[in-house]
């Protein structure tokens, strides 16, 4: 079902089993799969695709070319960059050990969830079954190969903690153990402590 106030490019593909929610706006040759629910106020980009039975919640924004695969789910605001990519798959194969093309029933996919707020930059690779924190940011190329904590800030191949983002955006800057300040609007969090090294080594949290 779609809401009349939807608008959905010609050229787009959205299955007649897939929801798709009041003001969200399809564009040119994006492809939305059957089971999918795409909640309210959302862009999708040229060329995305949206598997089947993926969840996406309401004010999210996917750039051109974004794939979010069958087990991946995303939470309300979430924003992915041109070209990222949230896989499925530990074990990928075109075929059975025997040789025979793998069928559904041969193939098993793995659950991830990109949480309220986080975003991830243009071109980035999250791996199957991983959780992207609230509000936490993924730097641009960067491949995601373990949870990210919320509002951690990462980046890299493999991405690694760099430190913690602020609802604005802005990279936080730690005053104290665990007291944190924006330096761009100045909002102040405490977080859960994490040891200087691992900050300035960027060591994966």
């Amino acid at each position: 079902m779609t809401s009349d106030s939807a608008f959905i490019h010609p050229t787009a593909e959205v299955s007649a089993k897939a929801r798709v929610g009041a003001g969200t706006r399809i564009w040119h040759q994006a492809q939305v799969r059957e089971g999918a629910v795409i909640g309210s106020n959302c862009v999708l980009g040229k060329g995305v695709y949206i598997d089947k039975d993926v969840q996406i919640g309401n004010n999210c924004k996917l750039q051109n070319g974004v794939f979010v695969f069958h087990g991946f789910d995303l939470e309300d605001g979430v924003f992915l960059g041109p070209g990222v990519m949230l896989l499925n798959d530990k074990h990928p194969r075109a075929i059975n050990a025997d040789g025979s093309l793998k069928a559904d029933s041969d193939w098993v996919f793995s659950r991830g969830t990109v949480r309220y707020g986080a975003a991830v930059g243009g071109g980035a690779v999250v791996l199957p079954g991983l959780n992207i924190g609230r509000m936490a940011l993924v730097g641009a190329g960067a491949v995601v190969s373990h949870d990210v904590a919320d509002r951690g800030v990462v980046y890299g191949n493999p991405a690694r903690l760099h430190g913690f983002a602020c609802d604005c955006g802005h990279k936080l800057t730690r005053q104290g153990a665990t007291h944190y300040v924006c330096p761009n609007c100045a909002r102040e969090y405490d977080l859960p402590a994490a040891e200087p090294s691992e900050l300035e080594a960027g060591t994966s949290r």
